[in-house]
């Protein structure tokens, strides 16, 4: 597949869904058969004509994640890392997250695995791992415990 070829399947891409420059990246050198010098050439072409924008990127991924996945901002935070988004993106991103949705989310997440946990020896323990697991913090989780356990 040539430069152009590989453009325009992109472009067709970065329409239908949001995706970072890491990504963008890793398909164009697919595309181009490890060619990097056109494979940035191809994703600065995206990003100059708004297919691809990190903070745009960022801020959906962290909406989905904490709306749906039930994610907390430290999870979040982690994986945004992991696909080379700059701090500061991923901090306006983490703002978009309204901490009361998120406070209510981790106290469903906790009282729906509470219930299956129902007489265990390690309940409380078990419930802390858990939150902690899903990317939240441990004052947190912590807080979460002491409302659904009233």
């Amino acid at each position: 597949m040539d430069e152009k070829q590989s453009l325009s399947r992109l472009q067709r891409l970065c329409s239908k869904a949001e995706y970072c420059r890491a990504d963008v990246r890793r398909k164009a050198l697919k595309d181009l058969e490890g060619e990097a010098d056109a494979a940035d050439r191809v994703v600065a072409s995206l990003v100059k004509e708004g297919y691809v924008d990190d903070v745009r990127y960022a801020s959906a991924f962290a909406r989905e994640k904490a709306s749906i996945q039930g994610w907390g901002p430290i999870k979040i935070r982690f994986q945004l890392r992991a696909k080379g988004i700059s701090e500061a993106d991923i901090a306006s991103a983490l703002e978009e997250i309204e901490p009361e949705k998120a406070d209510s989310r981790l106290d469903k997440l906790l009282a729906a695995k509470a219930r299956t946990l129902e007489g265990d020896p390690q309940f409380r323990l078990k419930l802390i791992k858990f939150g902690l697991s899903r990317g939240y913090d441990y004052s947190a989780v912590e807080a979460s415990l002491g409302r659904i356990q009233k």
